[in-house]
């Protein structure tokens, strides 16, 4: 199966496709591993994953499996919020690629803002600089964090990955990124499990009108606001449907009508919690993305 999912420009003129693979709680490496084959097969070319998730070497095997060459392929891990410094930083960098059998890594992140991250970054423009990552970015990041790092960095980071969908429409922080030429990345970006997004009847009339799954209206409603997604499944039908999803559009009514289903609707942390403001570990929660 082929598929049609564009690529969308960084500011550093690298490219990255538009939908990727999310791999957060899969923790069997089988299955982590057929997820990855299964969606190389339907056409996608990016894959999304962290030292948090604990499955970094599987996403790897996964890749040298999927019969595709390592250079067509966009792979994502993050740094966690234990590590800070900048030589810790090198070190787990250093760790995940040792994990992904792999050489270099199209995109680095920051997981959360937790204190001490300018150290992190400090380090991750050395590598960026040393060709080790071809994009360094954010994640959960607000736009006050990104202020303050902007304060001390001589790289604007050229991703911001937030939890966004219907429920949580990040607006100021999509329209902060668009300002500063930072891509707007979507995790749980169908709601999540504690979410009822995708029974909402907003989306499931509009899922009937285009004939559509509910899933696939919410993907393509992040498409049309310029967002990278990163769908997670392990199912390879749902994998290959999350992928289809450039043969229609919504109209401007319809995009105006899911803007009104925003209700500031976390399903994970906040970033904006006290447990960011200072050095810590015990904030590893299940809702941790």
């Amino acid at each position: 199966m082929s598929s049609n999912i564009p690529n969308i420009t960084l500011s550093n003129g690298v490219e990255i496709p538009q939908i990727g693979l999310g791999v957060f709680r899969v923790n069997d490496p089988q299955v982590v591993v057929d997820s990855v084959v299964d969606a190389v097969k339907a056409g996608y070319r990016h894959i999304d994953t962290a030292s948090f998730y604990g499955n970094e070497a599987a996403v790897g095997d996964g890749v040298r499996q999927s019969g595709v060459p390592r250079q067509d392929l966009f792979v994502t891990s993050k740094v966690w919020n234990n590590i800070r410094g900048y030589q810790e930083t090198i070190d787990q960098f250093n760790r995940s690629l040792s994990l992904l059998g792999f050489d270099y890594l199209d995109l680095y992140l920051i997981h959360w803002p937790a204190a001490g991250y300018e150290e992190n970054w400090r380090a991750m423009e050395d590598l960026y600089h040393a060709g080790k990552i071809r994009a360094i970015g954010v994640s959960n990041f607000e736009p006050r964090h990104i202020e303050h790092l902007m304060a001390s960095a001589t790289v604007s980071p050229m991703i911001n990955q937030v939890e966004t969908h219907p429920y949580l429409q990040q607006n100021e922080v999509h329209e902060y990124c668009e300002i500063n030429h930072i891509v707007h990345e979507a995790w749980s970006p169908l709601g999540g499990g504690k979410s009822d997004v995708l029974s909402d009847p907003t989306i499931v009339d509009l899922a009937a009108k285009h004939h559509k799954s509910a899933a696939q209206i919410v993907l393509r409603w992040h498409v049309q606001r310029g967002e990278v997604v990163i769908p997670k499944s392990v199912h390879q039908q749902r994998i290959e449907e999350n992928a289809d999803i450039f043969d229609f559009s919504l109209t401007p009514e319809e995009m105006r009508t899911i803007a009104t289903l925003d209700r500031n609707g976390r399903v994970g942390s906040d970033p904006n919690h006290e447990a960011f403001l200072k050095r810590s570990t015990t904030y590893d929660n299940q809702n941790h993305k």
